[in-house]
């Protein structure tokens, strides 16, 4: 199945680590790699001591993307699509154990033309039989259409709209 946490509030990667959390709990293998963030995100320390859980390295720094020259987001969008690539062959291979995958702001990397649709979509049928966590900001389109669940996260209220930045063991 294929769940989507999205919108512009506060804890749609918190809910997919919840989910990732549940499932290794039940003995389930579960494959994390978060889009456009680096290796610094605290919960990164604590899920590596969880036995079933493996989290795939991504790199080290990560621009925002509103900062990215066009050439830095051509080399991502390289990078990534090159990422998947390589899960759909592991996939199509039995190489691939997970059986629930997280792809933290996939969506939101989607719907910024970083990540094509097409080849997510290609992802999400080569593991048809995996259980898939996809969040990020995002409106809608062919991903809705194939997604089991969807829970959009609205936000009301944030300190940021007060000036207060992110902070280290809450937004990262």
């Amino acid at each position: 199945m294929i769940h989507i946490y999205c919108g512009d509030g506060k804890g749609k990667t918190t809910a997919g680590m919840g989910l990732c959390l549940r499932a290794a709990g039940a003995g389930k293998r579960v494959l994390i790699y978060q889009f456009l963030k680096g290796n610094t995100s605290s919960e990164r320390k604590i899920l590596e001591q969880i036995p079933g859980i493996e989290l795939m390295r991504g790199p080290d720094e990560m621009k925002f993307i509103f900062r990215m020259t066009p050439e830095e987001k051509e080399t991502v969008k390289r990078s990534y699509a090159e990422m998947i690539e390589g899960l759909i062959r592991k996939l199509e291979t039995g190489q691939l154990s997970a059986e629930v995958i997280f792809l933290d702001e996939v969506l939101y990397a989607v719907s910024r033309g970083i990540v094509e649709e097409t080849g997510l979509l290609a992802l999400l049928r080569a593991g048809a039989d995996r259980e898939w966590i996809l969040t990020g900001r995002y409106k809608g389109g062919l991903l809705f259409e194939a997604a089991d669940y969807i829970s959009e996260i609205h936000k009301k209220k944030h300190p940021f709209d007060n000036g207060i930045g992110a902070r280290k063991g809450i937004e990262y």
